[in-house]
């Protein structure tokens, strides 16, 4: 997933202050709102090295509703948490002697990207990898535990999730995201029995609630809609469209035939918080069409740094400085958002207690 309101140097601050506020009250006079799901992405990912167990264990302990692992696959069809296939941004494999030999050239979406893939692996091979913070230069913090934890795979998340819930006495949804399924399925790796495998194994029924399943691709949310009755989400990204249906665009799955399309087989419109406001800051419609087609609104990604949020929201002058969360929350609230995808959990359930004050 990308950035937040990556045109936000280009808003009128006090043009997008009147607007935002304006929608905010006129939202919240009409009514209570219900409060928003709040989904760990990638865990606790902007206070530890994200898709450690470390991560997904402090979101937990912060409160969130659920987390959100990404899964690739390693070459004996192990599901392994990672943002993508390529490890070279989060594990320290570009420094191992051992895999220089194993660095090569994919395309995947499209791109030509030269690295070390997970699927050309072990699992074996990845466990002696360590992880290490993917925005070292924002994050600095979160540097200082570079080669301090193991890349985990999906069953051993599973078994964290249940093990926190016997220890705290609540449930913890868990919403992996596939990535690349298409793209693997080619190379021979069904990422969509994969992961159904590993959620039977750890006691999960086909229809448990506290489990949803996204994907950027449409088939295998289509396959899994067939397969179970887990909640699905359909991402959608302000440029592009899914990798398995090239003549098919995001813009055209968010007007209201393609909604209703998307609503056929998924649950929810995971759309980035671009599609959600103008360049004005005044709200595109996207939420209430996706309503109005039965489908919830979760939006990603919200992220503390100033370097991630709209310029009414930034707090002083640096670029990885601690900017108005708070603000934030209460705006995709007032515009009915349904859940919310975050880096930085804590401050989002402190943010929904406050407004719920």
């Amino acid at each position: 997933m990308t950035s937040f309101f990556h045109m936000a140097a280009r808003f009128s601050r006090s043009l997008v202050t009147v607007r935002l506020t304006l929608a905010a009250l006129a939202a919240m006079a009409a009514g209570p709102l219900a409060a928003q799901e709040i989904i760990a992405h990638r865990g606790a990912s902007g206070e530890r090295p994200e898709h450690t167990l470390a991560a997904y264990e402090l979101a937990i302990d912060q409160g969130a509703d659920w987390i959100e692992p990404d899964l690739v696959v390693t070459k004996d069809a192990v599901l392994i948490a990672r943002h993508d296939t390529d490890l070279s941004q989060t594990t320290d494999v570009g420094s191992r002697e051992e895999f220089a030999d194993r660095r090569r050239g994919k395309t995947i979406a499209g791109e030509l990207v030269n690295g070390w893939f997970a699927e050309d692996f072990t699992l074996a091979e990845i466990r002696t990898l360590r992880a290490k913070e993917r925005l070292a230069g924002m994050r600095p913090a979160n540097a200082r535990f570079d080669g301090l934890y193991s890349v985990p795979t999906f069953a051993e998340v599973l078994k964290l999730v249940r093990a926190k819930e016997a220890e705290t006495g609540r449930r913890i949804g868990v919403m992996p995201e596939l990535k690349h399924p298409t793209y693997l399925l080619q190379d021979g790796f069904d990422t969509v029995q994969l992961v159904l495998n590993d959620l039977a194994g750890a006691g999960y029924s086909k229809d448990d609630a506290h489990v949803a399943i996204q994907s950027f691709d449409i088939a295998p949310l289509k396959r899994l809609d067939a397969m179970s009755d887990f909640m699905l989400v359909q991402l959608v990204g302000p440029q592009g469209g899914p990798q398995d249906e090239p003549g098919t665009d995001f813009s055209a799955m968010i007007q209201p035939a393609g909604l209703a399309e998307v609503a056929s087989y998924a649950d929810v419109l995971a759309p980035e918080m671009t599609l959600l406001f103008t360049t004005e800051g005044a709200p595109t419609g996207l939420v209430e069409e996706a309503h109005d087609a039965g489908l919830k609104v979760f939006a990603w990604t919200l992220r503390k740094e100033n370097a991630f949020l709209p310029p009414i929201l930034k707090r002083g002058t640096s670029e990885n400085g601690t900017g108005d969360v708070l603000g934030m929350v209460s705006i995709l609230k007032a515009h009915g958002v349904d859940g919310i995808f975050t880096d930085d959990p804590g401050l989002a359930v402190s943010a929904r207690k406050e407004l719920a004050r």
